[in-house]
């Protein structure tokens, strides 16, 4: 039984990219995924994903680039707000400007570096550099 979907597609994608896999499947799916897959394919993270309904719930056919090192979700998700951000950056990044944080925000999922821009707060999810 799967407790968090989006730690289980995170660790699935660390360990293909790091087998040198080229390209991964991540099931079930889930909208939180899709969005944080859109995020790691808007700064090239992964090549592209498509999703591919199975009756099951669906999965995502990932094709990687290679540029993962790590990433993992965070737990607890930890309310922050915009002013605290770069707390949180050098807890969870390893140098600044290197990597990102995906934030859970009233206005959607977004990076740490959007969040800033417009000063908005959210729920720390996840991690990647």
């Amino acid at each position: 039984m799967r407790h968090d979907l989006l730690n289980d597609a995170l660790v699935t994608l660390r360990h293909a990219d790091q087998h040198g896999q080229g390209e991964v499947a991540l099931a079930p799916a889930s909208h939180l995924i899709g969005e944080v897959l859109r995020i790691l394919r808007e700064h090239h993270y992964v090549e592209e994903f498509t999703f591919v309904p199975t009756g099951r719930g669906g999965k995502y056919d990932v094709k990687l680039s290679r540029r993962i090192n790590s990433c993992g979700v965070i737990k607890p998700r930890i309310a922050v707000p915009h002013r605290e951000l770069e707390r949180y950056e050098s807890r969870f990044l390893p140098a600044q400007d290197f990597g990102l944080l995906v934030l859970s925000t009233n206005r959607g999922v977004i990076t740490h570096q959007q969040a800033r821009e417009l000063k908005l707060g959210g729920r720390l999810i996840a991690y990647v550099y």
